[in-house]
Formats: C-alpha cells, sequence, structure tokens
C-alpha cells in the first residue's frame, strides 16, 4: 500500500489498525558507468513496495536526494545541506505524528546519510521531550535500517558476487535496480575490471581517485536475475522487522 497512491480516506482506515509507516530513504548520485543515478533511492524504494505489497504494510513516498557532496564531480549529483535535511525529515516526521503515525521505518539506500538521520532523529526527539508536559501530542519513535543490513541479504551478496561487490556502484545494488527497471540496463565494459579503493574526501579529490565513480566493485557482474534474489532476501526481513517494529 503506497500513500501516494491512496486517498485520505483510506489513511485513515490504515490508521485504525497500525501506527506504522515504512519511508524509503536514499540518494540521488553517481553510480558508475552503468549504475543508475538514483540507485540509492531506488533500492529502498523498490523493496520496500514490494514489502508493501505482500504484507499490507503503507510506505510513503520516498525521500529521494540526501548526502552526496563528495559526488558533486560527477553529472547528475544532487545533493542536500546536513541541515536542509534534517529540517524536511523533521517535517515529514512532524506531519506524519499530526496524522497519527507513532513508528516511522527509514529504509535506507545510502551510507553517507546515516549520520545526518541519526541527527534529524536527535532533532525530532528533542522536540518531543521539550513538548509541554500534558500535550495531546502521540508518541513517536523512529527507527533506521540500511537495506544491505538487513538480516540475511549480505550472505546472498556475497554468494553472488564473491568477487567485486567493492563498495560503491556494487554489482548487487545495480542488479536491485535492473531488477526493478530491467528496461534502464546498461553494458559497459569496465576498465579496469575492478576498480581501487581508498578513502573519500571532497567531490574533486573523489573523482581524481575513483575517475568513473566506482570505488572496489565490477558492477559489470550485475544482472535481473541477481537483483531478484537479493529483493526476495530483502522483503522477507523488512517485512519481519517491520512488524515487530510496529508491535513494540
Amino acid at each position: 500500500m503506497q500513500l501516494h497512491l491512496s486517498s485520505w480516506p483510506e489513511i485513515g482506515k490504515y490508521l485504525e489498525t497500525s501506527k506504522a509507516i515504512l519511508i524509503p530513504i536514499g540518494s540521488t548520485e553517481q553510480h558508475g558507468p552503468n549504475g543508475l543515478l538514483g540507485t540509492d533511492a531506488l533500492c529502498p524504494e523498490i523493496i520496500g513496495k514490494r514489502a508493501g505489497d505482500e504484507a499490507g504494510i503503507l510506505v510513503a513516498p520516498t525521500f529521494n536526494v540526501g548526502q552526496a557532496q563528495h559526488h558533486m564531480a560527477f553529472a547528475g549529483t544532487i545533493s542536500l545541506r546536513p541541515s536542509t535535511m534534517i529540517a524536511a525529515m523533521f517535517d515529514w516526521a512532524q506531519s506524519l505524528n499530526r496524522h497519527g503515525f507513532e513508528k516511522l521505518y527509514w529504509l535506507n539506500g545510502h551510507g553517507g546519510n546515516i549520520a545526518t538521520i541519526n541527527a534529524a532523529f536527535s532533532e525530532i526527539y528533542h522536540g518531543i521531550s521539550f513538548a509541554p508536559a500534558g500535550s495531546n501530542r502521540p508518541p513517536l519513535r523512529c527507527m533506521l535500517r540500511n537495506w544491505w543490513e538487513l538480516p540475511g541479504v549480505s550472505d546472498v551478496c556475497r554468494q553472488l558476487f564473491p568477487v567485486g561487490e567493492g563498495s560503491h556502484a556494487t554489482p548487487s545494488e545495480v542488479s536491485v535496480t535492473y531488477f526493478g527497471y530491467p528496461e534502464a540496463q546498461k553494458k559497459v565494459e569496465m576498465s579496469p575490471k575492478i576498480a581501487p579503493t581508498g578513502p573519500i574526501y571532497d567531490a574533486e579529490d573523489y573523482r581524481k581517485r575513483f575517475p568513473d565513480g566506482r570505488i572496489g566493485s565490477d558492477p559489470s557482474q550485475a544482472s535481473v536475475e541477481a537483483g531478484e534474489k537479493i529483493v526476495a532476501a530483502a522483503v522477507r526481513a523488512v517485512i519481519a522487522e517491520f512488524r515487530q517494529f510496529a508491535a513494540s
């Protein structure tokens, strides 16, 4: 069930049985020569939508632009300032809480978002802690889960890609997007086959160290079939974890 494809009476009906919602959150940034710019937003969106369809979980619109300043030397990347992202997440949380949502499960697709997401949670809880005593505001809890850390997912990824998984523009994440959007597949020869690894600093330094955007990966291995297996494992884990969080 998707919030943006529902009417307000349908959301009201959902709230009669559940106060929890899943929010995909990611980034719009380069993902190497054959990866989609929306990869980090599309992965949690694809997984979240499938989990919602299978288990009746309400899925919010995707928060699809995040912390990507170190990718800004590559065309198409869009980045927010940390303060902007925190403010936007706060407003999303306040809006949902106003309607009665009490559990916000943020399914994240971008490692660079983690620090800012946790800072946003602190901002959200600060407002709750300093609310006037006896206010009628519903309680609110947030949970962060990186999709690649869901139970069982890393095992599937290692089995599929024992060599060349890397840490950015990975065959695993590219496979998930190809499963979701097979028409967007791109065939590109990688040179070198496996990209170098190293630290990440500012945007220009990143482009010098990793000229095609990859870090330690060979995403030419990506396939729709691999993506289907990864998504299946992730969906099972999301449903189980979301239900536990919603009931807690």
